[in-house]
């Protein structure tokens, strides 16, 4: 088998074999965009083919910014597109695929790459942990009322949008630019989120609101008049749909929320990717009107270079964790000392007794934040040898707030 980087030539190539891996068929090209793989970097791309020459594999990547905690910008190779033909699965073309991209990366000096699993079983294997996580709140809008806040000086948005803003809505052929601009701002301050390359607002490449699926806007200024947050929805059937909720702090979310909460002629409103711990539920007058559901995994990490990748984030407690680090799938195993001082970490080998010892997928899994040490070590994957090192990691290992990425790749 000859895993090899593809050429603009090959991409009709690469589409017709990554569909087919997972019975699908292209779309119908849409005017002015919106395909999937328009977005793809044609040299992060790569083809398994048999000795014939017959393409049965496809694996690429592209080029992110991520949000660590911290608010510390790092680029991270986001894995798309990987697939096997039926015909040829349970023959170690995606073992080898994965080893050569994954060594290719550390060649190229990327320290952390990022997917979104298809099925949850088959990347803990290559490394990677799950490390954010989303739901959908869904709220029958006769219970949508809001709570009035019990925290002094804290006043309620007017229906219009916030105190000091406005909402206006706009169809999402109007607003490209204003939708690139927040979600820009939100990325840079928020955990876990993933830059969205301008290329992909041109090309339309993605889901909604990137994609040219009709969808209204409701857009908030502030007093300036400046964007500072948005919501992209549809109604079908009574219900309207907000894909994603973008906003500079919790007031714009408030207010942006109570627009479509107070739509006429809906029976329901759905927020899709709404993170675990959001206060949207605590300022319902009736806690129970959020129902939650489809809770899962969103980005999963892998780190390829743990000095790098821990030095790069930032921290918000002094101390020190000696963690003893096996990564079967690379056939690695090391033992850093993580020392953390004035929000800044130093790690080097050492040869210390260890604190804790995990697996490579574990640390992805709490790099960011949002899984604490102590959970895993309560699950069996994480062996904490001695007592208050859990404790301590849950310390340090926390973020300013809970990572969450929005962003569909």
């Amino acid at each position: 088998m000859q895993i090899r980087p593809t050429t603009d030539e090959d991409l009709d190539v690469f589409v017709d074999t990554v569909h087919a891996a997972f019975g699908l068929f292209p779309e119908t090209p849409i005017e002015g965009g919106g395909l999937w793989w328009s977005a793809l970097e044609t040299d992060r791309c790569m083809l398994a083919l048999t000795a014939d020459g017959r393409p049965v594999g496809t694996a690429a990547t592209h080029s992110f910014e991520l949000t660590l905690p911290g608010e510390t910008l790092v680029p991270a190779a986001g894995v798309t597109a990987v697939g096997v033909l039926p015909s040829h699965r349970r023959q170690g073309v995606l073992r080898a695929m994965m080893r050569h991209q994954l060594t290719g990366l550390r060649a190229d000096g990327e320290f952390l790459s990022v997917l979104l699993a298809s099925q949850a079983p088959i990347y803990g294997r290559f490394g990677y942990g799950p490390a954010t996580y989303t739901a959908q709140l869904k709220v029958p809008r006769h219970q949508a009322a809001l709570a009035v806040p019990r925290a002094r000086g804290v006043t309620h948005a007017p229906a219009n949008g916030s105190d000091n803003g406005s909402v206006e809505v706009l169809r999402r052929a109007e607003c490209g630019e204003i939708l690139e601009e927040v979600y820009d701002r939100y990325r840079r301050a928020q955990p876990g989120a993933l830059s969205r390359p301008h290329r992909w607002w041109a090309l339309r490449a993605g889901q909604p609101p990137i994609s040219p699926a009709p969808r209204y806007v409701a857009v908030h200024r502030d007093t300036d008049g400046v964007p500072d947050g948005y919501a992209s929805y549809s109604i079908e059937s009574g219900t309207l749909t907000v894909d994603e909720t973008i906003a500079t702090d919790d007031a714009v979310f408030t207010a942006l929320a109570r627009f479509v909460l107070g739509h006429d002629l809906v029976s329901h409103v759905v927020f899709k990717h709404v993170p675990a711990d959001h206060p949207l539920r605590w300022q319902f007058a009736d806690f129970r009107a959020g129902e939650v559901s489809g809770a899962m995994d969103w980005l999963w990490v892998r780190l390829l270079d743990v000095p790098r990748a821990l030095t790069a984030r930032g921290w918000f407690t002094d101390g020190e964790l000696v963690l003893d680090i096996d990564d079967p799938f690379l056939g690695e195993h090391d033992r850093y000392l993580l020392t953390i001082r004035d929000s800044k970490a130093d790690c080097v080998p050492t040869d210390r007794k260890p604190d804790l010892s995990l697996d490579i997928s574990d640390l992805g899994s709490v790099y960011l934040g949002g899984t604490a040490p102590s959970t895993l070590v309560r699950a069996g994957h994480i062996r904490a040898h001695r007592p208050g090192a859990a404790t301590l990691a849950d310390t340090l290992f926390r973020a300013e707030r809970s990572p969450h990425c929005l962003h569909w790749f």
